[in-house]
């Protein structure tokens, strides 16, 4: 079914179905693009980025307005990055990350959850190899307005890695250190892209049988529903088989 199929699967498996969570995670990527670059998206590409995320989830757009509006004010809350890095049951690696106001809460939440799942809290940097930091983009296929073989040279031009049609959109792949540019020259094509993301792509995988993997799911979900997690992968190999027993 193509590597984004798989993708999605491996990384953000029960997240998109919660709208909260998303709008959450949109408001933070708000405010952390607002410090970083200002208020004006004309001028921030990072923001610019997040807002078109927002709209590919249906987040208002007075949702959108407010979270900049908030980021923009004195009192805006500072959120910090922070990755933890461990193993969960049957030698699944587990890579999260967090944006967080306060670093001792989210070290004492995702330790917790480690230990009560019998898992292992690791190093920063123990499992970096198992993933490839990619950038993702995800465009409507009827909004490209543009032959596919030119589309094809314009993103290979720009750094873009490799790209793939799927159902009724089109995935582009690039290296973390070309995301900048495969986005600026989509820009400039007038593409409009649904969803643009640097994410965490597994090389290793493993397999377990489905009683198994079904515990390691369960155990991204906890993680996920901690309000400090925006992100988490691991190396779960998601089968047909398992696919069919959900």
């Amino acid at each position: 079914m193509g590597r984004a199929f798989e993708y999605r699967k491996a990384a953000k498996f029960a997240r998109w179905d919660r709208m909260a969570k998303q709008f959450a995670r949109i408001g933070k990527e708000i405010a952390m693009a607002v410090k970083e670059g200002g208020p004006d998206p004309e001028t921030n590409p990072a923001l610019r980025r997040v807002m078109q995320n927002a709209k590919g989830v249906n987040m208002p757009k007075d949702n959108v307005e407010r979270a900049i509006k908030k980021a923009s004010g004195a009192d805006a809350e500072v959120y910090d990055l922070i990755t933890f890095e461990g193993y969960g049951p049957h030698g699944i690696g587990i890579f999260i990350e967090c944006t967080t106001n306060n670093n001792n809460r989210t070290v004492a939440n995702v330790r917790a959850i480690f230990n009560k799942v019998g898992g292992n809290l690791g190093k920063n940097g123990e499992l970096a190899f198992m993933f490839d930091r990619k950038g993702v983009f995800t465009i409507e296929l009827e909004k490209m307005q543009m032959d596919w073989e030119d589309f094809e040279l314009e993103m290979i031009d720009a750094g873009a890695e490799s790209m793939e049609k799927e159902d009724e959109v089109v995935i582009v792949y690039a290296d973390f250190e070309d995301f900048g540019s495969v986005s600026h020259r989509l820009d400039d094509l007038g593409i409009e892209v649904q969803n643009a993301e640097l994410l965490r792509i597994p090389n290793i995988t493993k397999e377990l049988p489905v009683d198994q993997a079904k515990e390691i799911l369960d155990i991204i979900d906890r993680f996920e529903q901690d309000d400090d997690v925006q992100n988490v992968y691991h190396t779960l190999e998601i089968t047909q088989e398992l696919e069919n027993a959900l």
